[in-house]
């Protein structure tokens, strides 16, 4: 792994003298300190960007593709297209832990070269040395954010599409399997005094093709002591009438004294909004959303009454931003750590260094999300703890390199 690093540092090194006018004028501005310690730092971030997103591209999704070009005959220029646009979901994943190895190698190695005491000897702190990790930070942190916003949703759904046309399987611009949607409110009974509060529909569509759910099923609750099973071949919203039509089904009513009733209908008119078509072409994954489509599914789920949904997406809404805050968490933590006096961090204990602060960050994460999720914290407070917790602790490395 060093040899690789250096001579990926050096090819860098060569083409950065070589063509000094690719050079901004925004970098010529900068301080010859601040440009030194960026292009100390730029290699090992590029290096490590590409490391992690070879390394989680082959586990999820090379191995799945060349099952695929092996076992269904997937032509490989189209298996070659799928990797493409999985691409950005993976740079993601990596731009965070690339910050970080990035920061601990570049900064252990200026520490081991005695080049950091030679600049405190000149009287300049710790703080001003860290300050270009941070800004670079800081300019990952907007990049991982445009690309999990813009980019990542769209090369996504690419990347089905090709696939999905390639295997043979149907597609549709708007499509969706299993949709499920439950609505919440006011439970009627034969007196104001037995109403109560709970599920009163239950929507399950196994498709959703050109506009029209097929294989519907439905579920009454709103009335207490009588459970209402509507079940059709097709069901079509029908803007005139704000209702939805279905198509082909039948009405069972199951009642508390134990008799049931069944009709048959060609068509029938049933009074439920909209809500399950606009879930329908909202993409299944929360991480496959933009901030906006997010927060149109939240505003459904919080309209539907279903309150545990709409908590779990202002959970994930919140994570979209606490993602991309990543990378300054991992720039501050391995800035402080390899600015330490007499560090001497090889790139291999570095990599296992990044390797248990990132599966400790995350876990803290995954945790504090599942307690958002649960109810047991505000989702704002869930999503950001692990960041303000990681940002204390990178200060209180700071102020221990500063020493």
């Amino acid at each position: 792994m060093t040899n690789i690093y250096t001579l990926f540092r050096t090819n860098y090194l060569l083409f950065f003298n070589k063509y000094p006018s690719k050079v901004s004028s925004l970098w010529k501005r900068l301080s010859l300190l601040d440009r030194w310690l960026l292009s100390e730092l730029l290699p090992p971030l590029l290096f490590s960007i590409s490391a992690f997103t070879v390394v989680s591209l082959s586990v999820g999704v090379m191995f799945d593709l060349v099952r695929k070009i092996v076992e269904t005959g997937l032509p490989f220029t189209i298996a070659l297209q799928v990797l493409l646009f999985k691409l950005p979901s993976f740079l993601v994943i990596s731009f965070p832990m690339a910050t970080l190895m990035a920061t601990l190698l570049a900064y252990s190695r200026l520490s081991a070269n005695s080049e950091l005491k030679a600049l405190r000897s000149l009287g300049i702190k710790t703080k001003r040395i860290i300050a270009p990790a941070i800004c670079l930070s800081l300019f990952m942190t907007l990049s991982t954010f445009m690309f999990n916003d813009v980019i990542v949703p769209k090369s996504n759904r690419y990347a089905e599409l090709t696939l999905n046309r390639a295997l043979g399987k149907s597609i549709a611009t708007e499509k969706g399997d299993h949709i499920i949607y439950s609505r919440f409110g006011k439970i009627i009974g034969n007196k104001t005094s037995e109403s109560k509060r709970g599920m009163t529909q239950l929507f399950y569509a196994k498709k959703f093709r050109d506009r029209a759910m097929k294989e519907v099923t439905v579920l009454d609750f709103s009335k207490l002591g009588y459970t209402q099973m509507l079940t059709a071949k097709k069901a079509i919203w029908n803007k005139l009438e704000a209702k939805w039509e279905f198509i082909d089904g039948k009405i069972i009513t199951l009642s508390s004294n134990g008799t049931t009733t069944t009709a048959q209908f060609d068509s029938y008119l049933y009074p439920l909004s909209s809500a399950p078509t606009k879930i329908a072409e909202l993409p299944d994954d929360a991480n496959d959303m933009t901030v906006s489509e997010a927060r149109r599914a939240e505003k459904l789920y919080s309209e539907a009454g279903n309150i545990k949904e709409a908590r779990r997406m202002k959970v994930r809404i919140q994570e979209k931003f606490t993602l991309p805050m990543a990378c300054i968490v991992f720039g501050l933590v391995g800035s402080s750590l390899g600015a330490k006096p007499n560090s001497r961090t090889s790139n291999s204990q570095g990599f296992g260094i990044s390797v248990v602060l990132i599966l400790f960050y995350y876990v803290l994460s995954f945790t504090f999300s599942s307690m958002g999720v649960k109810g047991a914290l505000l989702p704002f407070v869930a999503a950001w703890s692990p960041v303000v917790i990681s940002l204390f602790g990178g200060g209180l490395l700071l102020k221990t390199a500063s020493r």
